[in-house]
């Protein structure tokens, strides 16, 4: 096996017990700083950047990476959005974790679903102070409910596997049905106005960029609980701070941001956040924000390191690259100039 340097960005503590314990054979150097055009410099004599969600991996960084000598950007992720991927094919292999562990994000879903539902973050602050008052505490039966799935992939597929459980009428869109399953899809229209709960578990494109959008809420029940485990993006948060205040949403539980990239991740408690957005979200009683922490489980952490690996191994082995990906490939779907059908590569 070819023993390779790694540079590793946006290290954070438990990424690199997880490397660590993986690794065996490759010499990876952890850096705390986010990869972008002005610390891309560090990975001089890398053959490999391993990078995160909120890296930025810009046509520019890209540029000087590629003058470094690196051959391939291992994303520990699943989403791509942070990577100009027209910049980097012909020039750096991209690689990515399609399938970290649904469950995790899946099982996030629902437990902010849970939480904002029967409002156990603000019981759990109350009963802290002695106040074991119910006033305002108050849910509803999940038992019943219809709710809205927006993406049915693996992560969205086992989310409707537990809101199964909850004995909930399910109900989904999806610009690519599942033509294997027996999930009722409908069209966004017919969700957006059925739906007591709307769960977002589509990847971030052109196409769902602010797919929640203030004429998407007026469709809406009023009262409905929006739950966003997927991208930041899909939501226009100037729309649903309008939508919180004007009752139309009756609480939302988020794990992403749009702006997140400047703040998540980072322990900012002793400073002044200067995003007025962000400052409103927080401060509404309806509103449950968690910082991108739906993948943070041990079964994840162990498949995200074992898969990265995996996939820089296969690319310096010259075999068919899996987990490879590029701006041509859609959806499982080849098409264009990429080549990944015919060679096992995008080029």
């Amino acid at each position: 096996m070819i023993m390779l340097k790694i540079a590793f960005f946006d290290t954070k503590p438990y990424d690199q017990n997880w490397f660590d314990k993986i690794n065996d054979v490759h010499t990876i150097t952890y850096y705390e700083n986010r990869l972008n055009s002005a610390t891309a410099s560090l990975a001089k004599g890398n053959e490999v950047v391993c990078a995160f969600v909120n890296d930025d991996i810009s046509a520019e960084t890209i540029g000087i990476l590629q003058n470094l000598g690196v051959r391939l950007i291992a994303l520990r992720c699943a989403g791509y959005n942070n990577v100009d991927m027209k910049a980097a094919f012909g020039k750096i292999h991209v690689v990515r974790v399609p399938a970290y562990s649904p469950y995790a994000v899946a099982e996030h879903a629902m437990a902010l679903l849970l939480t904002l539902n029967r409002k156990l973050h603000r019981a759990y602050n109350r009963t802290r102070d002695f106040n074991f008052s119910l006033v305002g505490l108050g849910g509803i039966d999940l038992y019943g409910k219809t709710v809205g799935i927006i993406g049915t992939g693996k992560i969205g597929r086992v989310f409707i596997d537990i809101c199964h459980g909850f004995g909930m009428n399910i109900i989904a869109y999806d610009l690519y049905p599942g033509e294997d399953s027996d999930i009722k899809y409908v069209d966004l229209n017919t969700l957006f106005k059925e739906s007591d709960v709307i769960s977002l578990h589509c990847p971030l494109t052109d196409e769902t960029r602010h797919l929640l959008d203030a004429v998407a809420f007026s469709h809406m029940k009023n009262g409905v609980i929006i739950i966003n485990t997927s991208r930041g993006a899909l939501i226009d948060t100037v729309a649903l701070l309008e939508a919180l205040n004007n009752g139309k949403i009756g609480g939302a539980g988020l794990d992403v941001y749009e702006e997140e990239s400047d703040f998540f991740y980072q322990d900012l408690s002793g400073t002044i956040i200067h995003d007025d957005l962000l400052a409103l979200l927080v401060s509404r009683p309806n509103v449950l924000l968690t910082s991108h922490q739906g993948f943070l489980t041990e079964e994840a952490l162990s498949n995200i390191a074992e898969t990265t690996l995996a996939n820089i191994d296969e690319f310096f082995k010259n075999d068919a690259i899996i987990n490879e990906i590029c701006y041509q490939c859609d959806a499982g779907k080849v098409e264009g100039n990429c080549s990944k059908k015919r060679t096992g590569r995008c080029f």
